[in-house]
């Protein structure tokens, strides 16, 4: 059986929780944080290692609440995700005062991932199916050396995640008949309607989406040679920025939708009917704990975790 990595991406900002380090914070009864979830379901369907894309200020800080904990269940290792990781003869545009999108935070990975390896934010709960099925395709992908790539991407309902409290980025997925993902549109302002869901335009007006739609929450599952593909990939997108360099972000949902309309990758998306819950705004945090506390309760995590 193939090694595999869960990477997750820690180093937002979270301005829209009001600055702090959310990724941080207590969620569970035994005052489990997301990650101990996503790192127990990891673990239990076979991940080997944990590699965390952080900021080098948050070192100290998450260790301390995360790492030296997780350090005894799991190798661990950090990488960091910083505004001046640069290729050569690039530099900081004016202006720029946050990293460079999700795209970047994998190729922050470079010296510590030579497996195929499954990527998640921090700040989400995903549910024990998609660990199980992302795994068993990464523990099942072909080698390298074929004509495209061969990736993967847990797909969850629409309805069941979304926000009580207002909008959210959901990148809406388009397949065939076979599962395969054929395009990816990242779309913001998705809101939560009687109806099901909507994007809400800057006039209020609303756009109605089927609630049943297959979206992308960032949980991907790659081949390492993925990686060249985006140091090649980030030279381009820098080279390109033009007008928008303090606010243009290298973006994986972006990133794979140019592949697949090159025609250079498969994608299979794995569907979870499970319900994804995070903390897009503040306002989320009881609901978010109410939900934990109910799990514990039914039996489907032990308190504490580790």
């Amino acid at each position: 059986m193939k090694d595999t990595t869960l990477v997750i991406m820690a180093a937002g900002i979270g301005s829209r929780f009001g600055g702090g380090v959310k990724q941080l914070t207590s969620f569970g009864p035994g005052g489990e944080i997301i990650m101990d979830y996503s790192v127990y379901d990891a673990l239990e369907a076979g991940f080997q290692k944990v590699v965390f894309v952080i900021r080098k200020t948050m070192l100290d800080d998450f260790r301390e609440v995360i790492g030296r904990r997780m350090e005894r269940a799991v190798p661990v290792e950090y990488v960091f995700q910083e505004m001046d990781d640069l290729p050569q003869g690039f530099s900081v545009p004016s202006g720029r005062v946050k990293p460079w999108g999700t795209g970047q935070a994998i190729l922050a990975c470079r010296q510590a991932v030579h497996e195929p390896f499954a990527v998640i934010n921090a700040d989400d709960y995903y549910g024990k199916d998609a660990f199980c099925k992302v795994h068993d395709y990464l523990t099942n992908v072909p080698g390298q050396g074929r004509e495209r790539y061969q990736f993967c991407m847990a797909g969850f309902v629409l309805k069941n995640t979304l926000s009580e409290h207002g909008g959210v980025t959901r990148g809406l997925c388009r397949l065939d008949g076979r599962r395969a993902l054929t395009e990816i549109r990242e779309t913001r302002g998705i809101v939560k309607t009687q109806s099901g869901a909507a994007v809400q335009h800057a006039d209020g007006s609303l756009t109605a989406l089927d609630p049943e739609t297959l979206v992308s929450m960032n949980f991907w599952g790659f081949t390492p040679d993925f990686i060249g593909e985006l140091e090649r990939g980030f030279l381009r997108f820098l080279s390109g920025l033009g007008e928008n360099a303090a606010s243009a972000e290298y973006l994986l949902p972006t990133i794979v939708d140019g592949l697949l309309k090159e025609k250079r990758v498969d994608l299979t998306v794995l569907p979870s009917n499970d319900r994804w819950f995070g903390v897009t705004y503040r306002e989320d945090v009881p609901y978010v704990r109410q939900a934990f506390a109910e799990l514990t309760a039914g039996g489907v995590y032990p308190s504490p975790l580790f």
